[in-house]
C-alpha cells in the first residue's frame, strides 16, 4: 500500500524512509515549508512533493499526519482524500477522536514511543508501536504497516497513550532538561560537563536495572535538610533553578520520608 505524509518535521524524516524500504512505499509528501518536504523527498525512492491538501487523485490507501498537536484540526479539516483512504496521527496526547470530522471513516493512531532527530540515526526494530483504531480493517493495516519496521507492536485506547505520553515526558524531556541545567551550573563555575558523563550513564543503568524507586540516591533520599538548605543557599542567585531544586527534593523527601 502506497503512503503518504502530512508533516515533514523529526518523526517523518526518519519514518518516510523507514517504511519506504517495506512494503509501504512514501510516494507524497506534504508540509507547509516546502523546502522541508523537498529534503524529505530527497531521501526517499520514488516520492514527490504535495503542493496541496487535495489528495483526491492520490494513488496512496494509507495518509500519515504527522503535524505539531494544535495543527492537527486545521489538517482534518482541510484535507480531501480518496475513497477507501486510511487517515493516521503520530500523537502521543491527541485521542483517535481528533480525525472524527476527517473525510474516511477510516481512522487511526501510529505512535512510535521514541524521542526523535533529524541528526541522530534511528533503529524502529527496538521502537514500540502503540496502535488505535475503531474498524478491524484499519486495525489489520496498521498491525502489518508497524511490524513491518518494529517487533514491539501493541493496541492500547487513547487514554492510555495519554498516560505513555505523559510518562515520556517525564522520562525524557524532563530529564534532558534537568541535564542542561546542570550543565549550566557547571558552565557558570568552569567546570567541564564531561565531568558528570560517566555519573549519567551509570544512573540510568542503575535506573533499568534495579527500578528507579531502589536506585534513588542523594541528599533529598536521606533527608540531609543540612544539605538542601546549603544547596539552596548556592541557588539563591537563580530563582528559577532554586525553585526546582525546591520542588523536586521536596518531592524525593516525601515520597520516601512519610512519617
Amino acid at each position: 500500500m502506497n503512503v503518504s505524509f502530512i508533516g515533514a518535521g523529526n518523526l517523518p524524516w526518519h519514518l518516510a524512509p523507514a517504511l519506504d524500504n517495506t512494503d509501504f512505499p512514501v510516494r507524497e509528501v506534504y508540509s507547509l515549508n516546502g523546502q522541508n518536504a523537498k529534503a524529505l523527498v530527497e531521501r526517499l525512492y520514488k516520492a514527490t512533493v504535495k503542493n496541496s491538501l487535495d489528495f483526491s487523485t492520490s494513488n496512496s490507501r494509507i495518509f500519515v499526519i504527522s503535524v505539531s498537536d494544535d495543527a492537527i484540526e486545521e489538517v482534518v479539516n482541510q484535507l480531501v482524500l480518496p475513497s477507501n483512504a486510511i487517515l493516521v496521527h503520530t500523537s502521543g496526547s491527541q485521542p483517535l477522536s481528533a480525525l472524527a470530522y476527517s473525510a474516511t471513516p477510516n481512522t487511526g493512531v501510529l505512535y512510535p514511543l521514541q524521542t526523535f532527530t533529524k541528526s541522530r540515526k534511528m533503529d524502529f526494530r527496538e521502537v514500540p508501536f502503540f496502535l488505535e483504531s475503531e474498524s478491524d480493517e484499519t486495525a489489520k493495516v496498521l498491525t502489518s504497516m508497524a511490524k513491518s519496521l518494529s517487533k514491539k507492536v501493541q493496541h492500547i485506547s487513547s487514554n492510555e497513550r495519554k498516560s505513555l505520553h505523559i510518562s515520556a515526558v517525564f522520562a525524557s524531556n524532563f530529564t534532558n532538561h534537568m541535564l542542561s541545567i546542570a550543565k549550566e551550573i557547571l558552565l557558570d563555575n568552569r567546570l567541564d560537563f564531561e565531568y558528570l558523563k560517566p555519573l549519567i550513564v551509570e544512573t540510568i543503568n542503575k535506573s533499568l536495572s534495579i527500578g528507579p524507586e531502589k536506585a534513588q540516591t542523594g541528599p533529598a533520599r536521606r533527608g540531609d535538610l543540612a544539605v538542601l538548605d546549603k544547596h539552596m543557599e548556592f541557588l539563591s542567585g537563580d530563582e528559577a533553578v532554586a525553585e526546582v531544586y525546591k520542588v523536586i527534593s521536596q518531592h524525593i523527601v516525601d515520597k520516601y520520608h512519610r512519617d
